[in-house]
């Protein structure tokens, strides 16, 4: 009986394995020029979606066809038609401890088909909610973030602050919790101070005060907790621009629009001095909407000016001379 070299018939084996693989990777290598150019003309493919086609760029040979469509096969042409055609979820979101990720059990108890639960359906259901929610916030850093969130979104409702600084601010919070930056400070006084920081990085003006009024913590605690947070996480947050806070205030107080004009332009000039460096930027706003007034013979108050900035009367007296002479704007004479 022969013997076999298994030196032979290992180096046969090898060979065998490289050619096939090679053979292989031949074949996928010309599959792919063949699907992305065209098997005629040797043109460039190119996909319509509307038709569900591909066909070459060059002659227009249709390569392939009844591709599938992977949008919607509805059309809607408002939210409300958007949202009842839905067959999903609601998106994810930061506002919310699990991301909007887990299942929630409606309130209605009612079935599939509309009709009342029964009395024992209803107490079943009422004993399943109960444990849902207690598995959805089982671990303590769900219930931090659930009661911070929370916190959030009440004070960003309360200062109509859009929803995109609302995720901004709840991004703020995860990380300051995922850094550890928690122990020793109160939840609500990171939240606020996150809902501060997402306000100055959107550049939609919301002083320390507005935001300490409507929160539970102190404005120092606030400001100091928000120093610390800025730092920590290293966050891009741009200087206030004091420009930003005269629409808001003007429309709080029905100015005319020449007054706004007005303020714009003598802050515009004051900035391009290098006055407002150092000064609070609500503070400059207030006076320069005062000097505004006082160029255009408006009969706008110190006082009425000082409520809707939440700033005194003696701020705006301090700051609107020294915005006048900047400006070289002169008071119309009495």
């Amino acid at each position: 009986m022969p013997r076999t070299n298994p030196e032979r018939f290992r180096t046969e084996s090898v060979e065998s394995s490289k050619t096939s693989s090679e053979t292989e990777a031949e074949t996928d290598s010309k599959n792919a020029v063949e699907h992305e150019t065209c098997p005629e003309c040797g043109g460039p493919l190119r996909s319509d979606a509307s038709h569900g086609e591909t066909a070459c760029a060059e002659c227009g040979l249709v390569v392939d066809e009844d591709e599938i469509d992977h949008g919607a096969e509805w059309s809607a042409f408002s939210a409300k038609e958007r949202e009842q055609k839905s067959r999903v979820g609601a998106p994810t979101t930061e506002m919310m401890h699990d991301k909007g990720l887990s299942t929630n059990i409606g309130w209605a108890d009612r079935d599939a088909y509309g009709n009342s639960l029964s009395n024992r359906k209803k107490r079943q259901m009422n004993r399943l909610r109960t444990w849902n929610e207690r598995f959805r916030t089982e671990d303590a850093r769900d219930r931090n973030l659930k009661h911070a969130l929370g916190e959030i979104s009440r004070m960003a409702s309360a200062l109509g602050v859009p929803e995109s600084v609302r995720e901004t601010a709840g991004v703020i919070y995860r990380r300051a919790l995922e850094e550890n930056l928690l122990p020793g400070r109160s939840v609500e006084g990171v939240a606020s101070a996150a809902l501060y920081a997402a306000t100055r990085q959107a550049s939609i003006p919301r002083s320390l005060d507005e935001i300490g009024n409507v929160s539970r913590v102190e404005t120092v605690a606030i400001m100091r907790t928000y120093r610390y947070v800025s730092r920590e996480l290293n966050l891009t947050i741009p200087p206030s621009d004091p420009t930003d806070y005269v629409p808001r205030f003007a429309s709080k107080l029905g100015a005319p629009e020449e007054v706004e004009r007005a303020a714009r332009d003598i802050l515009e000039e004051a900035i391009d001095a290098g006055y407002p460096s150092g000064k609070s930027p609500v503070g400059l706003a207030a006076a320069a909407l005062y000097a505004g007034s006082l160029i255009t013979n408006n009969n706008l108050t110190q006082k009425e000016i000082g409520e809707a900035a939440n700033i005194s009367k003696v701020t705006i007296r301090n700051r609107y001379r020294d915005l006048l002479e900047i400006s070289g704007a002169h008071t119309p004479p009495k």
